[in-house]
């Protein structure tokens, strides 16, 4: 038990480090607009071609090295991950910073899907769903404390530090798993061909669809948060600090929530009262705004139930590929995390275009939209669900 406790910390770790390198971007935009002397919507470009490198190449290289020994490759990825972050802090100009942000993104997706194979193999059957929700909570801890640090550390002595931080964070990483990882794990090779027959289960394919309209929903209102907190609801500049802090600790009693909500043997059929909830939040949001107060109660709910789906939807695809697709226990793995990143594009592109003709405290009329399409398709992952029991 000792030892699962061990490597329940390490695998939250490796998720924190991996959340502290895509996220300090965000922080430290400024800071890379004097450095490499371009604008400061060419630098935004790094969190896009970041996400959407991660979102492609994360299913093509998870099923290219299923054919290796897990330990091997997850050691062998982080030590990819390493150089490429190490390289990001070694950076001269904007092309070299570009190439080490894909290099690090084509690692970040794999080494997370293979944390989550891990996990579902070493816990018990009673813990399976906590741990798998506090490797979700590992990216919120990093965008809640991780980010911050980050930020006093690129003012302090400067951003390239941030990234031999997190470099040094990874070699503890990399140590730690040396020691703790299971050296050889129930592993089934299969063709590629074979693996992708995953996909085309009802159960697989409703539920990548929920995790992308449901990460949409988030971003459709989620990207623009600053502004709606500053513009459209008052804030001082000087409070926004306190006030992404709360709403990142509830990103994280979210994270909790649903661990806690996975572990219930129903836990898919007690999503459709969360989308229910989130329409009529992100519909009445606009109202809400007008109030300091009601708005961010409003904001703070969201954040709480808004993807309190992602343990369920994890265990979800976990259980399906270990009694059904053993050869694709890994690519099951990854499907949330590439789909979620699918979503944010899609959330994010979203707003952007909503912003301009129905105005910034509106876009959530958009994000209500994909809530509503996320409703439809969890009562639809249900009956699937219903309708294979039967068989």
């Amino acid at each position: 038990m000792k030892k699962f406790t061990l490597q329940s910390i390490v695998f939250v770790l490796v998720a924190f480090m991996l959340g502290c390198n895509e996220f300090i971007v965000v922080g430290i935009l400024s800071d890379l607009v004097k450095d490499f002397s371009v604008s400061l919507a060419t630098v935004g470009y790094l969190v896009t071609i970041f996400a959407t490198v991660y979102a492609v190449s994360t299913p093509f290289i998870t099923v290219l090295t299923s054919r290796f020994p897990r330990y091997k490759t997850l050691l062998t990825l982080i030590g990819i991950f390493f150089v490429g972050n190490t390289l990001s802090g070694l950076a001269t100009n904007f092309v070299f910073m570009v190439v080490s942000r894909i290099l690090t993104a084509m690692t970040a997706g794999s080494i997370i899907s293979l944390v989550m194979t891990f996990s579902s193999q070493i816990a018990p059957r009673e813990k399976r769903a906590s741990l798998v929700s506090w490797v979700f909570a590992g990216f919120s801890i990093a965008s809640v404390f991780g980010v911050p640090i980050g930020v006093a550390i690129s003012t302090s002595i400067g951003w390239r530090y941030v990234f031999f931080s997190i470099s040094v964070l990874t070699l503890i990483v990399f140590g730690l798993l040396l020691f703790l990882l299971p050296r050889h794990v129930t592993q089934t090779t299969s063709s590629i061909k074979n693996q992708l027959t995953l996909l085309l289960d009802a159960r697989i394919y409703l539920g990548v669809a929920l995790v992308l309209f449901s990460a949409a929903a988030m971003y459709g209102y989620y990207t623009y948060i600053r502004p709606l907190l500053t513009t459209a609801m008052g804030f001082s500049l000087g409070s926004l600090n306190w006030l992404l802090f709360i709403i990142g600790i509830m990103s994280i009693i979210n994270n909790r929530l649903s661990g806690k909500l996975a572990e219930k043997a129903d836990s898919l059929h007690r999503l459709p009262k969360f989308y229910i909830a989130d329409i009529i939040l992100l519909v009445l949001l606009p109202l809400g705004l007008s109030n300091q107060i009601v708005g961010l109660g409003m904001i703070l709910a969201l954040t709480l139930i808004i993807t309190i789906l992602n343990a369920p939807l994890q265990l979800h695809f976990l259980n399906i590929a270990d009694a059904d697709y053993p050869q694709s226990l890994v690519l099951a793995s990854s499907l949330s995390s590439i789909f979620f990143n699918f979503g944010i594009s899609l959330g994010s592109a979203t707003a952007s275009i909503l912003v301009g003709p129905i105005g910034l405290n509106r876009i959530s009329f958009g994000s209500a939209v994909f809530a509503g399409i996320a409703l439809g398709l969890v009562i639809a992952l249900n009956r699937a669900n219903k309708r294979r029991v039967a068989h």
